[in-house]
């Protein structure tokens, strides 16, 4: 990956809609040579998807939490467990104090509630520790290191 690949990674991440025409002017090629390059970086899953930013809360969602979960067992078996429940949006396996860590989206406790009793019917799960996130300062995807594009 070159320089004008992380300017061009870094103006996606800003604004996905942008045309290829529009990102080649921002880094100095053509539209069909940006379409290329973006192209190539998606063949090598350094883009893997192209999506949309959601404001929870708008969405009805503002209840934020993290939840370490602890297993009897291996739980690196669960993912397709975790993955049916809809609220959780990430799921990691950790070294620390807990198996798993859970990223869970929710419209009100009572309901992050219910998915934490869905969470104690995956198989193996033995113990949970829940964190809300009173408020968020910001979050941010993966940043790509490159230099600053021209103009």
């Amino acid at each position: 990956m070159d320089d004008i690949d992380k300017m061009l990674i870094g103006l996606l991440q800003e604004d996905a809609t942008q045309s290829y025409a529009a990102l080649g002017a921002a880094v100095g090629l053509s539209g069909g040579a940006a379409h290329e390059r973006v192209r190539k970086l998606r063949e090598r899953g350094l883009i893997r998807r192209t999506t949309v930013e959601i404001d929870a809360a708008a969405a009805g969602r503002p209840v934020l939490a993290y939840v370490m979960v602890d297993g009897n067992t291996w739980m690196g078996g669960t993912a397709e467990a975790l993955r049916a429940i809809p609220e959780i949006e990430e799921a990691h396996v950790i070294a620390g104090p807990a198996s798993l860590l859970v990223k869970v989206r929710t419209s009100s406790t009572r309901e992050l509630q219910e998915v934490l009793r869905r969470v104690f019917g995956v198989d193996g799960v033995s113990a949970t520790q829940t964190v809300v996130v009173l408020e968020t300062f910001f979050e941010r995807g993966v940043h790509v290191p490159g230099p600053q594009r021209p103009g």
